[in-house]
């Protein structure tokens, strides 16, 4: 009997659906890594160096302590009624852990919560953003989820009905969206950064492409908007911002805001401004503007991608929308608590007289710092190199440079049926060790080639990474030179 499940029964969607930073250059480094450590001598490198996902604690990056003794208490608070726990923890995180712990019911972190995210944690996320913003936040305009992606994914579901309902989305993009779009049968509408001026987002570009996609009977129902950016590390000016919600205004467009990267900027002349808090100082409210704000803790400067905690904020919908939208939360039961307990944390840390201050700043602070100078020697590498431009890394965990390959090494590629980003990038893995994910996998510009490449590998690793990439190019231009 034939088995009932092939490649040509299942969902379409599904196949249609890419995601390049665990694509097949991941695939490739994993196998290599795993012969690196059965023949240990066989391979051009002695290590694997991925610089291919924002997953910081990975590549070395330390929690931030004050996070972790709050929950690990919260996880097991039979230490707290322990003589030792005074000696081993703070006072500060002993009090919040008691704090949170009277904040779940049955003081259980392996129960279910309320769909939404426990309310003790909403209220304390809410203030957090009021402190943010100088503008009021409610706790039930927030959903906390299993990091930003399922809230992402969530709003997907609720827009798009077919292949008729559009989203506009950044060219380059993270490739949650495109995929998250293909797996829902929406249409994805384009809009391209301008790399001649920082990655611009000119809001004559929306207007162009929106017009274009309507024209082709596309209801265009979103406008997603990354900022920080990624791959493409881009701060939004507040001006810019200013025009992009007058234009999801007066278009009728949902302003999906994905602001994970909201601590992650390094240039002084730079600040994070949140859309919403953008939105309210120009005076528009819940009845002017439909927003969706998505944080999450994987990134920042606490890097917890793994315990799998964030939160959209959701205003300016109906209350008849709202409840779908919590349908579709109860559908999941509930978020993971200790991502829900960090999503707290990050939104209200330690302030100044806490005994955790001190220490927490200085992780903190050191954190970013090294972040900002290992951005600044990379991106000075790739400029240093033949044929590759870089733009400045204002903000996020990525450098996205271009790259001008020889028209050798193209033709090489597409008689190969391969994109040339690709192959430049599969020849780099294969002689360095290096991970980098080629431009294609993120969108960009027509004829044009790119590859990202994250700041997270820790500092000592970053002169191998420029050696070895460096040796490379020089080897590869020579070899395809026209």
């Amino acid at each position: 009997m034939p088995n009932p499940v092939s490649v040509q029964s299942i969902n379409p969607k599904v196949l249609k659906c890419e995601y390049a930073v665990r694509g097949e250059i991941v695939i490739l480094a994993q196998r290599l890594q795993e012969e690196l450590k059965a023949k240990p001598g066989s391979l051009p490198f002695d290590e694997i160096l991925y610089c291919n996902i924002g997953n910081p604690q990975s590549l070395g990056q330390l929690p931030i302590t004050f996070f972790r003794e709050v929950l690990a208490l919260c996880d097991h608070p039979a230490i707290l009624d322990k003589a030792e726990a005074q000696g081993l923890f703070s006072a500060d995180s002993i009090k919040r852990a008691w704090q949170i712990l009277d904040q779940i019911p049955g003081r259980a972190t392996g129960a279910y919560s309320h769909s939404q995210g426990i309310k003790g944690l909403r209220d304390t996320i809410a203030a957090g953003i009021e402190a943010r913003d100088g503008f009021p936040a409610n706790p039930n305009d927030l959903f906390l989820t299993d990091g930003a992606s399922p809230a992402v994914h969530m709003m997907m579901q609720l827009l798009i009905g077919s292949e008729k309902d559009g989203l506009l989305c950044p060219i380059p993009q993270y490739p949650l969206y495109s995929a998250s779009i293909a797996l829902h049968g929406g249409s994805l509408v384009p809009y391209y950064l301008d790399e001649e001026t920082g990655w611009g987002l000119e809001v004559s570009e929306l207007k162009k492409q929106l017009k274009e996609a309507r024209s082709k009977g596309i209801t265009v129902k979103a406008l997603v908007v990354i900022n920080p950016g990624n791959p493409t590390g881009q701060v939004l000016a507040e001006e810019n911002q200013r025009a992009i919600v007058e234009f999801c205004k007066q278009e009728g467009l949902v302003l999906l805001a994905d602001e994970v990267y909201q601590e992650n900027v390094y240039v002084p002349e730079k600040k994070f401004h949140s859309f919403k808090k953008v939105a309210r100082s120009m005076g528009y409210g819940d009845n002017d503007l439909c927003l969706v704000s998505f944080q999450s803790v994987s990134k920042g400067y606490h890097g917890e991608c793994g315990k799998r905690g964030g939160y959209m904020e959701v205003t300016g919908f109906s209350p008849e929308v709202r409840e779908q939208i919590y349908k579709l939360a109860s559908v999941n039961l509930c978020s993971n608590i200790s991502g829900q307990i960090l999503a707290s944390l990050v939104m209200s840390p330690p302030k100044v007289g806490d005994e955790s201050y001190e220490s927490y700043s200085a992780e903190k602070d050191g954190i970013l710092k090294s972040l900002a100078r290992r951005a600044k020697t990379l991106e000075d590498a790739f400029k240093s190199l033949e044929g590759i431009t870089c733009n400045k890394a204002e903000g996020a965990m990525y450098l996205f440079p271009r790259i001008k390959l020889p028209e050798k090494a193209i033709k090489t590629a597409e008689a190969a049926k391969t994109a040339p980003d690709l192959f430049y990038c599969r020849r780099l893995l294969n002689a360095t060790g290096v991970v980098v994910v080629p431009g294609s996998g993120f969108g960009q510009v027509p004829g044009t080639w790119h590859f990202r490449c994250t700041i997270l590998p820790q500092e000592d690793k970053i002169p191998a990474i420029v050696s070895r990439l460096t040796a490379f190019h020089k080897s590869f231009m020579d070899e395809y030179r026209n």
